[in-house]
């Protein structure tokens, strides 16, 4: 039985009905890391790696989760929304900033499992909140655009969950679409869709099984990092408001001597802004050859000059390069560990694999895991007949 007729039997046991189910996708990003926070571009994909839910109305106030892949329920109601601190506050959080925009919903059933890979950087709690979000929708009639239902995702972590993320997550896993990826303006929210063809080429993401607890002090050192630059520069150019509006020629005569590592910093942010729009362009010429060498100089900015990859990450790229038919490799997300992000040529996956995870535990002592996607659409109703 898939996964789908599993969530829709469990549904039907519990709840005694018949349930919509959802399929909310996770999301890779190609190209564009730590951009989004000094107002530039992304490029991110929905992927076939997804939560599935399968949700109901109820005729009360009460609220039914059932967590099937951890075997948990969750029973509460509409009358008492607060943080559990549990899985549950993903689902909470959406429903209660809903109530708070002023959306009227009612009780709901809910199970849901997925196949995103925990851990591994893929954005499962943005798919989670966007998949109640989008069912809520469906289910109450209200008529919502799906900018107005990630937004309210990104409140629910923000203000519920009580994570500072940005927006990126949330919009790839709602606006995603099948074999494009998605150029998003992190300052304005203005976007366009780039042809992916990826005809015999895979989207692979090697897991380094690894995650320091520098993360979250590094990510909120770098972002001061990038304000302080900001901030130096504005006393020669008052107009500038962010890293997006800075040129390299203003670093160069203003911080490249009198403060190396904010110039550092900045420039990698500045130069990865032009990496993604030569790799639309790229694109948008079918030109894949030439994005992936793209890819591979992000990881040299972000390995060299903003300094968030580390060992593990910076062997898997590596190794990556070293392999035929691999058209680019990088590490992807915050940093200190997590996957990184390979095209590769499908008739050389399987050596690529092997050799991946010989060489990785050969030079770390780790196993990494191997996972091969594809772009789809973003959070969408599916049927039970979709095999999952």
């Amino acid at each position: 039985m898939n996964l789908l007729s599993q969530l829709a039997t469990s549904f039907q046991n519990a709840f005694h009905a018949d349930p919509l189910l959802i399929c909310s996708p996770g999301r890779v990003n190609l190209i564009g890391e730590h951009t989004d926070y000094n107002e530039g571009f992304v490029l991110p994909a929905a992927i076939d790696k997804a939560i599935y839910l399968a949700v109901g109305l109820r005729s009360d106030d009460e609220l039914h989760f059932i967590a099937h892949d951890l075997g948990k329920k969750y029973q509460g109601s509409l009358a008492s929304l607060a943080p559990t601190h549990t899985w549950a506050d993903y689902l909470l959080g959406v429903i209660a900033q809903f109530r708070l925009a002023g959306h009227s919903v009612g009780g709901l059933n809910c199970v849901f499992s997925g196949t995103i890979p925990m851990g591994a950087g893929l954005s499962s709690s943005a798919a989670l909140e966007n998949g109640i979000g989008f069912a809520l929708n469906e289910l109450f009639g209200l008529g919502l655009d799906r900018l107005t239902l990630l937004k309210l995702s990104q409140r629910a972590e923000n203000e519920f969950v009580g994570a500072k993320v940005g927006i990126m997550d949330m919009f790839a896993s709602m606006m995603g679409k099948a074999d494009h990826v998605i150029k998003l303006d992190c300052r304005s929210l203005e976007y366009t869709y780039a042809p992916l063809r990826m005809d015999g080429i895979s989207i692979v993401l090697c897991d380094s099984r690894v995650k320091h607890s520098l993360v979250t002090s590094e990510y909120n050192t770098r972002r001061a990092e990038c304000e302080a630059g900001v901030r130096f520069l504005q006393t020669y150019y008052p107009e500038i408001k962010s890293l997006r509006d800075v040129t390299m020629a203003m670093l160069d005569e203003h911080l490249r001597n009198t403060e190396p590592l904010i110039y550092r910093r900045c420039a990698y942010v500045v130069q990865e802004n032009q990496r993604l729009l030569d790799g639309v362009a790229a694109l948008e010429e079918d030109d894949i050859v030439t994005f992936g060498q793209l890819m591979y100089g992000s990881h040299e900015g972000l390995s060299h000059w903003y300094e968030v990859s580390c060992p593990e990450l910076d062997a898997l790229v590596d190794i990556a390069r070293q392999q035929p038919g691999v058209l680019g490799a990088r590490m992807m997300g915050g940093g200190f560990g997590g996957c990184t992000i390979n095209l590769v040529h499908e008739e050389s996956l399987d050596a690529f694999s092997e050799q991946i995870m010989k060489q990785y535990k050969a030079q770390t002592g780790k196993d990494t895991y191997i996972h091969v996607c594809k772009i789809q659409d973003g959070t969408h109703v599916v049927d039970e007949s979709v095999t999952v």
